[in-house]
């Protein structure tokens, strides 16, 4: 796995506001205050790679880590060159 970014908590954070706030909006989720972290992590990963946004993690990879390390690289291309979360 690729280096850890020093903020990947926080970008990990916002990935998850991103992916899931378009998700309901969308009206293919809905999610019940019961459902884990993990569970929604792993819902926002497989999104992205249904929809094409982020490239599969290869089976013998996958992790609840390495999920997490994805949507947070993702984000980082998702942001505006000037975001907080960025600098």
């Amino acid at each position: 796995m690729a280096k850890k970014r020093r903020n990947e908590t926080a970008l990990l954070r916002e990935a998850l506001r991103i992916v899931l706030d378009d998700a309901v909006k969308r009206g293919i989720v809905e999610f019940e205050p019961t459902d884990s972290h993990d569970l929604k992590i792993e819902y926002a990963y497989r999104l992205l790679v249904h929809d094409k946004k982020i490239a599969p993690i290869p089976n013998n990879q996958m992790s609840l880590p390495a999920m997490k390390h994805r949507l947070a690289m993702w984000v980082t291309h998702e942001l505006p060159a000037d975001h907080k979360l960025l600098k």
